[in-house]
């Protein structure tokens, strides 16, 4: 579905990291808030700001205190190109609308990290030349918004290309140095064991260039997981990963460790409940782990009509909840207290509304663009981008959003 073209080449990168140095941090200076402590971007709470009904962060704010977004995704431009886009299509260099996101939330007292990579889409790392050209591209992004933190989701497809994780890792070493202060994290998919076989390259990788972030976070989640006790296992299989491959001691490693979850029911149907958050949360700080976080905050209210995790959603968790409920444990983790909460409403049958009218059926040979709408499975769907062949679902990274029963 995607054209690559070549990115900016590898003496034109080099170039600009080692001569453009001075200019680039200067300039992330000069947009730059004052930062806040590194545990609150530990705690940022992903939230996509252009797309999944995307929340107002400022009412998040008051609700719960939080004072840290993790925004997602940049990646590389749909059509090709070595340049930071958000979603493969909006351009970070001519953006308004996130930049206009995060003044809300510096007006506010808060702060943002931004997130790279993600499930979906085309990752900057496998299609810029090198790893100079890739932070390259990154520098852009943290010189416009004046970032004090950043996110490297390096998973499925892109952590299978180990030529594209060279890439990552190298560009997350750069900024680290031309950035100082610069919080870097690097999320990666948890297994039972703690990460998988490529997880691990992943890890090795890093080793070998010398690099060491604030933290590497895993997701467990989507991997046959039941609730909080799964997860912290794998926490503690993925501790035992970062001594054997750093040479950490225990505690060590978990200062180099974190948790990315994701609330409510997952894309393979687990469910995690705001008890399980609490345990894992106990886990987290009990031992001194440095990140806790999760997928979504536009995730992070209940579904309507409340659906008791029949299905997964882009726009709310499948759990009986009242809104941010989850926001409030990254609030605590962060040592802060949120303001105190109603107890979780129990779901009240609401009536099946009637269905609208069905749109033109889906049809596989057919080329859809964003807005087109069509019809499949008796729910109506409207593309997000171009797609063709791509049968509706409602995910998180897809091309489709489920616009209800028809």
């Amino acid at each position: 579905m995607r054209r690559l073209r070549a990115c900016l080449g590898a003496a034109a990168a080099v170039g600009l990291t080692a001569a453009g140095t001075t200019a680039l941090v200067a300039g992330h200076a000069s947009g730059a808030t004052a930062a806040l402590g590194n545990r609150w971007y530990a705690a940022a709470p992903y939230l996509m700001p252009l797309d999944n009904d995307p929340p107002d962060p400022a009412a998040i704010m008051d609700a719960t205190g939080l004072k840290a977004f993790q925004l997602a995704f940049v990646l590389a431009p749909n059509g090709g190109g070595c340049s930071p886009t958000w979603g493969g299509t909006a351009p970070v260099s001519s953006d308004t609308a996130v930049q206009s996101v995060i003044n809300t939330i510096r007006g506010k007292g808060g702060d943002v990290s931004v997130s790279i990579g993600g499930y979906g889409g085309t990752k900057l790392g496998q299609v810029c030349s090198d790893a100079a050209a890739t932070a390259a591209a990154y520098q852009q992004v943290i010189t416009k918004y004046g970032l004090h933190a950043i996110d490297f989701d390096l998973e499925e497809p892109e952590y299978e290309n180990t030529a594209a994780i060279k890439n990552e890792i190298g560009a997350a070493k750069i900024l680290q140095q031309n950035n100082p202060g610069l919080y870097v994290s690097v999320t990666t998919a948890g297994t039972a064991d703690g990460t998988g076989w490529f997880g691990k390259q992943m890890l090795l990788e890093a080793k070998s260039q010398g690099f060491t972030p604030n933290n590497f976070s895993i997701m467990p989640f989507d991997g046959g997981f039941n609730g909080a006790a799964s997860q912290t296992s794998a926490l503690t299989n993925f501790n035992a990963i970062l001594r054997s491959t750093f040479g950490w001691d225990q505690a060590t490693a978990y200062a180099h460790e974190g948790f990315s979850g994701m609330n409510g029911r997952s894309d393979t149907g687990e469910i995690f409940t705001q008890a399980d958050f609490q345990t894992v949360l106990d886990y987290a700080t009990s031992h001194n782990m440095d990140r806790f976080t999760f997928w979504s905050l536009n995730r992070d209210r209940q579904c309507s009509p409340p659906d008791n995790g029949g299905r997964t959603s882009g726009t709310c968790s499948s759990v009986a909840q009242n809104s941010w409920d989850f926001a409030k444990y990254s609030v605590k983790f962060a040592g802060a207290t949120p303001p105190d909460s109603t107890p979780t409403p129990t779901p009240t049958p609401t009536p099946t509304p009637t269905p609208t009218a069905c749109k033109t059926a889906w049809s596989s040979s057919a080329v859809y663009t964003a807005g087109d709408e069509v019809s499949y499975n008796k729910h109506n769907w409207k593309a997000k981008w171009w797609t063709q062949n791509e049968t509706p679902a409602a995910t998180d990274w897809g091309p489709w959003q489920d616009e209800g029963a028809c």
